[in-house]
């Protein structure tokens, strides 16, 4: 049997990290959660739930995960938001998995709720996520602060039954919180690579971005939740392009 490294980046998640930790006892040889400086009740909470925690100065999330791979001690990796949690079928497939491990990696679903609501379409679901995988066989890549984890050689990864469970927003309130920081992240690593935009980008990606979200990925089908995700997608779309605009001219948003 392999042994298993569960990893979890946190900042300020005392909301959500008793959930995610207590959805990893009994699958996790090792727990590790690294930790950017929280100032709420974080570390205590995953302290008394067994994890280990090690304190970095946030890095980027690319590179705050790439980090925390470095420090687990398994032979496998089984990476984690603080804001996700195992469903019981995803734990057993687990499990399982790791009594004999096969290939390189495994992806699972993502099943995100949104203010309650399971989002089934939008585009938000089956959100295939490649979580588990072996030690140093890959690495986290892709433009802060969307990351993805990529195997080396082009090893294809197996699939693993079960939902990893998304607890993404609490209200509309946190998502646009969100969207406001991570535009800001999205604008700036656009930027360092050298792409450009104009009027015209902002205005067709964002009329672009919802009718992909709500008609093409039947968001629809998710009632006002859909609708509400698809505005919000198009608004992040522009605001992301709109500080891209600004920060060419030498301006701040």
């Amino acid at each position: 049997m392999s042994t298993l490294s569960a990893v979890i980046i946190a900042f300020n998640e005392e909301r959500n990290i008793r959930r995610c930790l207590e959805s990893l006892q009994g699958v996790a040889n090792e727990i590790l959660v690294v930790d950017s400086g929280s100032t709420d009740q974080t570390t205590a909470i995953a302290e008394r739930l067994g994890a280990k925690v090690v304190q970095q100065p946030f890095l980027g999330y690319i590179e705050q995960k790439n980090f925390a791979n470095d420090c687990a001690t398994g032979e496998w990796i089984l990476s984690l938001d603080a804001d996700e949690a195992l469903s019981p079928e995803l734990k057993a497939s687990v499990i399982k998995t790791m009594q004999q491990p096969n290939g390189a990696g495994y992806t699972m679903n993502r099943l995100t709720n949104y203010c309650g609501d399971w989002v089934r379409h939008s585009g938000w679901y089956p959100d295939k996520k490649l979580r588990l995988f072996r030690k140093g066989d890959g690495h986290w890549t892709g433009i802060n602060p969307h990351d993805r984890y990529e195997l080396f050689g082009n090893a294809v990864p197996l699939h693993l039954p079960g939902d990893l469970l998304h607890y993404s927003y609490h209200t509309i309130s946190d998502h646009l919180r969100q969207i406001d920081r991570f535009s800001a992240i999205g604008a700036k690593a656009l930027y360092d690579k050298g792409v450009k935009a104009n009027l015209l980008m902002l205005l067709y990606k964002p009329v672009a971005r919802f009718l992909r979200s709500y008609v093409v990925w039947s968001g629809f089908r998710d009632g006002l939740t859909g609708f509400i995700i698809a505005v919000n997608s198009a608004h992040a779309v522009f605001l992301k392009y709109l500080r891209l605009y600004y920060l060419q001219k030498g301006k701040s948003l």
